[in-house]
């Protein structure tokens, strides 16, 4: 595969390269991811949830992994573990103070199964690879309605709780007095990790799932404090680092995770840059 995208990746052959129909899904799952986790990532940011996305994801590693396991689809198999994941982790982890706990506990669990899932599994060994690290090739056209109805309920209920949810995120004991459902709205925001992380692991991999999911957030909140702008913001970094991603992983064949996270990176360092030099010049100004 690698050496035929090699040869195909020339000037003369984009045009065919972009015409396959896996290059064309990998573009449409990534385009979808990353409307979904840049809606998020900021609320993520703001509501400390770094760790509970990584949890989630080993949740949905493990799905996934039973889904290869009995031979049904992986999509759908970690979706079913993010769900899971979501669920623990809203109900039990409300509290600040246990969130952490919770999530080592069950990220512990997790690991530990679906890695006894992948050593009974007797398929390919890329396919066990892709868990980890994504795959491209891994994105049929099934996955692909799965990842659009998935992301279609995700952003769907984003924005009919935005508000609340937002109140909640920033400033949780004013919510609670105002009496905005916070415990319900954990539950909500927890799932709606669930269901984003289930649509990055097939495509970024279980491990770095963070890179769309966190680093998007991070590096809008160090240029804006506007959530309107930081939302857009992590949009479009998020857009830009799973689309340039990948574009750049055709031509070796590679997995995605790296040149997304290597982007994601990039995107982090160039808007902390961008927050230093502003806050400079603001301290600059006479007062």
């Amino acid at each position: 595969m690698s050496e035929l995208l090699g040869r195909l990746f020339t000037f003369e052959g984009l045009g065919r390269l972009l015409a396959l129909d896996f290059v064309q899904s990998a573009f449409l799952a990534c385009a979808v991811l990353g409307l979904a986790a840049g809606l998020l990532a900021p609320l993520i940011v703001a509501r400390g949830m770094s760790f509970a996305v990584h949890g989630t994801a080993e949740l949905a590693f493990t799905g996934g992994a039973a889904a290869l396991l009995a031979g049904v689809s992986v999509g759908l198999g970690a979706v079913g573990g993010a769900l899971l994941a979501g669920l623990v982790f809203g109900l039990l982890g409300l509290r600040q103070r246990e969130r952490d706990s919770v999530i080592g506990v069950v990220l512990a669990f997790g690991l530990g199964l679906g890695v006894l899932m992948l050593s009974l599994y007797r398929g390919r060994s890329s396919n066990k690879f892709g868990l980890l690290t994504g795959s491209i090739v891994s994105v049929d056209s099934t996955d692909l309605t799965t990842l659009a109805v998935v992301a279609a309920v995700v952003i769907g209920t984003l924005a009919a709780v935005y508000r609340p949810m937002l109140f909640a995120s920033t400033d949780p004991d004013v919510a609670v007095a105002r009496g905005v459902p916070v415990r319900a709205l954990s539950v909500v925001f927890a799932m709606l990790i669930g269901l984003t992380t289930a649509l990055a692991v097939p495509i970024v991999g279980a491990i770095l799932v963070l890179s769309v999911m966190i680093v998007p957030g991070a590096a809008a909140a160090r240029v804006t404090a506007s959530p309107v702008r930081a939302s857009l913001l992590a949009v479009a970094i998020a857009e830009f680092s799973l689309l340039g991603g990948v574009f750049l992983s055709l031509a070796p064949g590679l997995p995605v995770s790296g040149y997304v996270a290597a982007l994601s990176f990039l995107c982090y360092l160039a808007c902390r840059l961008i927050g230093r030099v502003r806050s400079r010049d603001r301290a600059l100004v006479p007062a």
